[in-house]
């Protein structure tokens, strides 16, 4: 038997091909992060300009001894502040120098919307710059050593304890939000100190802008607000219940890319790991040596 008499012609016909493929141009990708924040030692003046300024030497040094606290666990409490009041104004223009700015940057909001608080994380994590606006019109400028500001705790944990937002009853077109808000007032309830944090991955959950809001209302906006800087933004805002934050991820394009609520002490990503804090120890003595040779 022949089989070839029995091969019908192939029905496709067969282009020859070198076996390149060839991109269409008109496709629009979205474009790579481009930015990261690492650290940076700022620009140094001479270590006989330091130490000219012995205010801020002596800030320098007592950082290191608060440090040392906090990583060997020495500190009576998890934070150690170093005042910066009575320092000359060189004194503080060489000291902002040295310290920098980091990738997380907060406030507390006081009233009509004007930040009461305002902290800024030095380039050495876990460093922090806060001053704060008293009442009665003094300025009250330290630097806390902690994973992360106590009156930032102390703000959110007061506004968790203050009278909840208003409920709303649930538009009828929304079907979502509901067992969204239930399973939050549970994870509430449950949640004790300690515990990591219980994340609602919002982006995942077929919820339009408007149940987004919506959310938001009954959530409630604290007066919180943290801003880490890495691969494009975090957003971090305390809600006005009890130990629950909004966490919104952006990408370098200003795109949300995660959207969630963490009812959680606080947040993991606006904190300072104890790596972090020992890393930071270290760098920070080298400077100090390095002041030391003049």
């Amino acid at each position: 038997m022949n089989f070839m008499q029995d091969i019908k012609p192939f029905p496709i016909p067969v282009v020859a091909s070198r076996g390149a493929f060839v991109e269409d141009e008109t496709l629009d990708y979205i474009a790579m992060p481009q930015g990261m924040d690492t650290f940076r030692l700022p620009v140094l003046p001479e270590p006989e300009e330091i130490a000219q300024h012995a205010g801020a030497v002596e800030v320098l040094h007592a950082l290191v001894h608060a440090l040392d606290a906090v990583v060997s666990g020495q500190a009576a409490q998890s934070t150690v502040s170093v005042s910066l009041q009575g320092l000359s104004a060189t004194d503080l223009l060489l000291l902002n120098q040295v310290l920098g700015e980091g990738e997380v940057s907060a406030q507390v909001m006081g009233e009509h919307e004007v930040p009461r608080v305002r902290v800024q994380e030095s380039v050495f994590t876990g460093v922090w710059r806060v001053i704060e606006c008293l009442s009665d019109g003094v300025v009250k400028d330290h630097i806390e050593v902690a994973a992360l500001p106590q009156i930032l705790l102390d703000a959110a944990l007061e506004d968790g304890c203050a009278a909840a937002p208003v409920r709303l009853s649930v538009p009828a077109q929304m079907v979502n939000v509901p067992s969204v808000l239930v399973e939050l007032e549970d994870q509430r309830q449950r949640w004790q100190s300690g515990q990591s944090a219980q994340v609602v991955n919002l982006s995942l959950l077929p919820l339009s802008p408007q149940d987004i809001g919506f959310l938001d209302h009954q959530l409630g906006t604290g007066r919180v607000l943290m801003l880490s800087r890495g691969y494009g933004n975090c957003r971090i805002t305390n809600c006005r219940v009890p130990h629950t934050w909004r966490v919104v991820y952006y990408n370098s394009q200003d795109a949300v890319i995660l959207n969630t609520v963490e009812v959680v002490g606080v947040p993991e990503v606006a904190c300072a790991a104890p790596e972090d804090l020992a890393d930071s120890l270290e760098r920070l003595r080298e400077v100090v040596q390095w002041v030391q040779q003049a």
